[in-house]
């Protein structure tokens, strides 16, 4: 069970790695929503709250920790979401809803190594 558990750690670390990677790549660039970054929020998702469920665990799991991070990862979607509606409608993406999406994720993975 703990081995199923670590390979979904992994794809939960994809998922992150995917989000986070196209963001940088934008920021870099043109700064607009991509497809993969809806992709990694996505897999994240998923995976996040696959590890969610108890596993067989000798130890309790942290729910407020879990709450925290799902509502910050939902604050992402939406603002990726809002991002590529504006993306569509004016040809760009606003600061204010660019620059959250990458500093959000960074603290959802900051949230998981550190508390």
């Amino acid at each position: 069970m703990e081995i199923l558990r670590s390979i979904v750690v992994v794809i939960h670390l994809v998922g992150f790695a995917t989000l986070f990677g196209a963001w940088l790549v934008e920021a870099l660039g043109k700064k607009r929503i991509t497809r993969l970054m809806h992709w990694g929020v996505a897999i994240a998702l998923v995976a996040g709250l696959a590890l969610s469920a108890p596993w067989g665990l000798t130890h309790d799991l942290n729910y407020v920790k879990i709450g925290i991070k799902v509502v910050i990862l939902v604050i992402i979607g939406g603002l990726l979401g809002a991002g590529a509606a504006r993306e569509r409608k004016t040809g760009s993406v606003p600061a204010g809803i660019f620059w959250p999406i990458g500093i959000l994720t960074l603290t959802n993975a900051s949230l998981a190594v550190i508390w």
